[in-house]
């Protein structure tokens, strides 16, 4: 038994083979479960040979590569078809909780003089004049005050 060969049991199979069959998923993570199912040695007297593999699912050899060593390192099947959650989102949040409290107060005080009521562009142009944030757009302001249900009207 070769280090790097994949051996699946009957479970592991039925999941691979349902996840390639079923359900929508993710094109990447459909073809990661083929080439498992393709690398699968299990009962067979020879194996499928890279190249063919490569052919078969249409992606080069160091893919092929790639894919056997995350699924030898992954803890099991499902492990191994989830994408990896990021840990932080790609771009930090400009509104942050103590922020969104600042806003919401300043929404809810008077408005300022010469204004009948807040607008979604003054309460966003008034929350960066403050310093609560470096720049803020009347979107963000309308997201933020429809999550708690707030209403300017």
């Amino acid at each position: 038994m070769e280090n790097n060969a994949i051996y699946l049991n009957e479970e592991e199979r039925a999941e691979l083979t349902k996840f390639t069959k079923t359900g929508k998923h993710d094109v990447r993570l459909v073809n990661r479960a083929r080439v498992i199912l393709l690398l699968d040695r299990t009962g067979k007297k020879d194996h499928l040979r890279i190249g063919r593999i490569c052919e078969s699912v249409g992606i080069s050899r160091q893919a092929i590569y790639d894919i056997r060593a995350a699924y030898l390192s992954a803890e099991n099947v499902t492990a191994f078809l989830k994408r990896k959650e990021r840990e932080t989102p790609p771009v930090a949040p400009k509104i942050t909780g103590e922020v969104e409290a600042r806003i919401i107060a300043l929404a809810c005080s008077e408005p300022p003089k010469g204004y009948a009521r807040w607008t979604l562009r003054l309460l966003a142009s008034k929350a960066v004049e403050l310093d609560f944030v470096e720049s803020l757009s009347n979107v963000s302001v309308h997201a933020l005050l429809k999550k708690r249900n707030i209403s300017l009207i």
